[in-house]
């Protein structure tokens, strides 16, 4: 599969290696003009470490570069992943205090997790896996690690079993509430857009959500996704209008990592277009 663009589409939701992707965010800016892309946002998970690297490297590029952060909340129990666009560098340092508290819990949950694998007779070490992904372990660092030893034949192994919510040995971090992370990044004068909605939700529960997103104030909900069939975009693109909130999209890309997923194009049925962004930075020019 080949990344083959129209002219004036753009990316809204990637990862660099300063989260769980592959790529540097230098790496990414490149490929991204290497495509043709106009626009590219870094949406690290709960990180703005990689977003100066982004920003230094796309200074002269013909790539407009968006300054993003994906976190990590819950909603009724269930994960919800909330993207701000358009973080401003002079904001960083209030983020950075927001995700340090995240990152806080997120590694007391993960080190628990661990050890109870270790106490199953699974050898593993926290640190080491911290380490080698700059600090921000997560779920899917753990997963690699035990692919690596030998534990699990794959990510998607790992998941169902030995990750597994529902299972023995996971712990669940304690995540921000999704309506309380929409407003802070609004007070920051970030766009908010609700990523991948039909992946953590069903049809039902998106359309109970929306509503209280929308007074939270969350702009833009993703329709562009790369694992949405024609259904689902439909149905994304019939709630965004019904409630009052913009289109976004993305490709949710993470480099050889996910290898069915490439930049702009995701698993060949994406192309977000240009107009998309330009109505978001309506919002950020009010």
């Amino acid at each position: 599969m080949k990344n083959e663009l129209t002219t004036g589409t753009c990316d809204l939701h990637t990862h660099s290696c300063y989260s769980d992707g592959t790529y540097t965010p230098s790496e990414l800016i490149a490929e991204a003009e290497r495509i043709g892309l106009s626009a590219i946002a870094l949406t690290d998970h709960n990180t703005v470490a990689g977003l100066d690297e982004f920003l230094a490297a796309a200074d002269g590029s013909t790539v407009e570069a968006v300054p993003g952060i994906e976190l990590s909340t819950e909603w009724r129990g269930r994960e919800l992943h909330i993207l701000g666009l358009y973080i401003k560098t002079s904001d960083f340092s209030r983020l950075v205090a927001l995700v340090e508290s995240m990152r806080e819990r997120k590694e007391a949950a993960y080190r628990e997790c661990i050890a109870s694998l270790n106490s199953a007779g699974y050898e593993l070490d926290y640190d080491e896996i911290a380490k080698e992904c700059r600090g921000q372990a997560n779920r899917a660092h753990i997963a690699r690690e035990l692919v690596r030893r030998g534990y699990v034949g794959s990510r998607e192994e790992a998941f169902a079993t030995l990750l597994n919510p529902r299972g023995d040995h996971y712990r669940a971090p304690k995540y921000l509430e999704a309506e309380e992370a929409i407003r802070f990044l609004k007070s920051i004068g970030a766009v908010t857009v609700w990523a991948h909605p039909y992946l953590s939700l069903d049809e039902e529960s998106v359309s109970e959500f929306l509503p209280l997103a929308r007074a939270a104030g969350l702009d833009a909900m993703e329709v562009y996704y790369s694992r949405y069939d024609e259904k689902t975009l439909a149905t994304a693109r019939r709630e965004a209008a019904r409630f009052g909130i913009l289109e976004s999209g993305g490709s949710d890309f993470h480099g050889p990592i996910k290898p069915d997923v490439l930049l702009g194009v995701g698993t060949g049925n994406l192309a977000v277009p240009y107009p998309v962004l330009e109505k978001m930075k309506k919002i950020i020019n009010k």
